[in-house]
């Protein structure tokens, strides 16, 4: 595995890779970074023959923070596609996201479904299912952190004690029992540990989930656009049994796998809380490679 840098739609990003051969985007969440979130599916990919990239978004530490400050889900996707172009992607290129990076994924590959030939997303599922979820009382209680984050104080709180909000956030809330996440913090300790780079983090949440636009017709329409659309290309939907942020049972996932077009999956990973691709890697990464292979 090996460092790069590339420039794609303004922005200098910082990426990790492994392997020769069709390209494997793998993008990430809040609050973790590339490198740390997929550690044990780039070498899977690599082995299987694809070119494994794992770049952290926007504001992410190392690349660049967006020079007109802008986190809003549209230029995140416009990234997600500039980087297929950059990195030198053609139409065999598979996109893999969690979390942010499942929204970005649901995204970029209806916006440009020509660059992308298969879609493998978990932990955030496709726009009406997600809002279906958020807007339960459950779905409020659990997804907390979205509102907490439009206030000016999370600055300062998540700030605090070394990070001390996001370190128990990691262990008590976004993983499942008995995981270590450790290298998750370090890795978020790195990736959001200046100021300016905490405060782009939290814009993914202010400017795309604002008090005073969500829910609006305006919003509605936006998001809608963005990944309201489910992908033409076969998706493989994976979901952890243990996810205390996006709780979803089993007549929701069968009804994601439903909807999703012909050739695609979708499928509980036991045990995992909502960060799938670390909390169960093994069982992770044979449903991925078993679908890749499916579907090649």
């Amino acid at each position: 595995m090996h460092n790069g840098r590339v420039t794609a739609n303004g922005i200098d990003f910082s990426y990790v890779e492994q392997g020769h051969g069709p390209l494997a985007l793998l993008l990430h969440g809040f609050p973790e970074s590339g490198d740390v979130t997929y550690r044990h599916l780039i070498p899977a990919l690599a082995a299987a023959g694809y070119r494994a990239v794992a770049p952290n978004m926007r504001g992410f530490a190392p690349t660049a923070l967006p020079a007109d400050g802008s986190m809003l889900l549209g230029d995140l996707v416009d990234d997600v596609n500039a980087l297929h172009e950059a990195l030198g992607g053609d139409e065999k290129a598979i996109l893999v996201g969690h979390d942010w990076g499942a929204g970005m994924a649901w995204s970029a590959a209806v916006a440009a479904p020509q660059r992308w030939s298969r879609v493998v997303v978990s932990d955030v599922p496709p726009l009406r299912f997600f809002a279906a979820y958020a807007n339960t009382f459950e779905g409020i209680e659990n997804l907390n952190h979205f509102w907490f984050f439009q206030m000016d104080m999370a600055d300062e709180v998540l700030a605090a004690d070394d990070m001390a909000w996001l370190r128990q956030g990691l262990q008590e809330k976004w993983t499942g029992p008995g995981f270590d996440a450790t290298e998750e913090f370090e890795g978020t300790r790195k990736a959001l540990g200046e100021p300016a780079r905490l405060r782009a983090a939290l814009d993914l949440y202010r400017t795309n989930f604002g008090p005073q636009q969500m829910g609006t017709p305006e919003w509605a329409a936006e998001h809608g656009a963005l990944w309201g659309t489910l992908p033409s290309q076969p998706t493989l939907y994976l979901h952890g049994t243990e996810d205390k942020s996006v709780v979803m049972d089993e007549a929701t996932l069968t009804a994601i796998g439903a909807a999703l077009s012909e050739g695609s999956e979708a499928a509980f990973v036991e045990g995992a809380g909502h960060i799938v691709p670390a909390e169960k890697p093994e069982r992770y990464n044979e449903l991925v490679l078993a679908f890749l292979g499916k579907t090649a």
